[in-house]
């Protein structure tokens, strides 16, 4: 299927007193960029996290975001450290003694000094947290993908819509084209008898002038290339996978062979459609801008 590069996915879990919360989103981007933020404790999984979410990412700037909680009680020790707390007191007397105040320290006071309680989490098992996290880290995978390629299959109907009316922009413009060289024939033949008046007129010299004429105005090789790169095009949506790249590069080439019409043609008509073709052009590779 066609993805696009912009999506959403979110998935939870609360397991074992411990919860994990994962969260993706998306936006356009010439490469993969992922950026993933994560607690602290358990930032050891990033590269797990990053490993995995290349099953489901291709391209796209790819933001991450989980949370982690632990709910068990014994998570965590304190641990009294009463080397800082007489340091603290040594202290705590001296400036008594040195500036002739009472010493109200109470111990509610002294908890609240830094270090003298700290807390030290319990040793956490690895590959028991990623077990937990891959659970809500590979539904929201799914449900990120699943967004992108929702919105891949609107992108390709409206492409492929585009397409349809520039194939039939370059075949008004194939159906045009010869006319242009029978009306310059007949109007050069024209001119030159209002010049000439009863002389006659040398043939030899205009069919000169016409195949050079012809020759500088035909855009057949244009015609053939612009509908052959729509057909691709078209094919490619339709087999779908990772496109964007490809389709950006053909749609390159079809802006190149749309100017070159315009810059050969000398005819009002075929300007519009040749300016109607690039306008849709454009549009389309917008589009492909959106593709993974």
């Amino acid at each position: 299927m066609i993805k696009s590069m912009t999506g959403f996915g979110r998935s939870e879990i609360v397991e074992n007193d411990r919860k994990f919360a994962v969260e993706i989103k998306s936006v356009n981007h010439r490469f993969c960029d992922m950026s993933i933020k994560l607690p602290k404790k358990i930032s050891f999984l990033e590269t797990n996290i990053r490993t995995y979410l290349k099953k489901y990412v291709e391209r796209g700037k790819v933001d991450v975001f989980i949370t982690y909680e632990d709910y068990s009680s014994d998570n965590a020790n304190i641990r009294y450290n009463d080397d800082v707390a007489r340091v603290y007191m040594n202290y705590f007397k001296r400036m008594s003694e040195e500036f002739e105040i009472p010493m109200d320290i109470k111990l509610t006071d002294l908890g609240n000094y830094p270090e003298i309680f700290t807390i030290e989490e319990e040793n956490v098992d690895p590959d028991e947290l990623w077990k937990q996290l891959v659970v809500p880290l590979d539904e929201a995978c799914r449900r990120f993908v699943e967004s992108r390629e929702k919105e891949g299959e609107n992108l390709k109907k409206d492409l492929v819509d585009k397409l349809d009316s520039m194939k039939r922009n370059v075949e008004r413009i194939e159906e045009i084209s010869p006319k242009l060289v029978a009306d310059y024939r007949e109007k050069l033949t024209e001119k030159v008898r209002e010049l000439l008046g009863t002389a006659s007129v040398d043939e030899s010299r205009i069919a000169t002038e016409v195949v050079i004429y012809a020759d500088k105005i035909c855009v057949d090789e244009e015609i053939v290339r612009l509908i052959s790169h729509i057909d691709s095009t078209k094919d490619i949506l339709l087999a779908g996978g990772s496109v964007g790249r490809k389709l950006d590069f053909i749609a390159q080439e079809m802006n190149r062979e749309s100017n070159t019409i315009l810059s050969k043609v000398n005819s009002l008509e075929i300007s519009d459609i040749a300016i109607s073709l690039k306008t849709n052009i454009e549009k389309v590779r917008e589009q492909i801008q959106n593709l993974e």
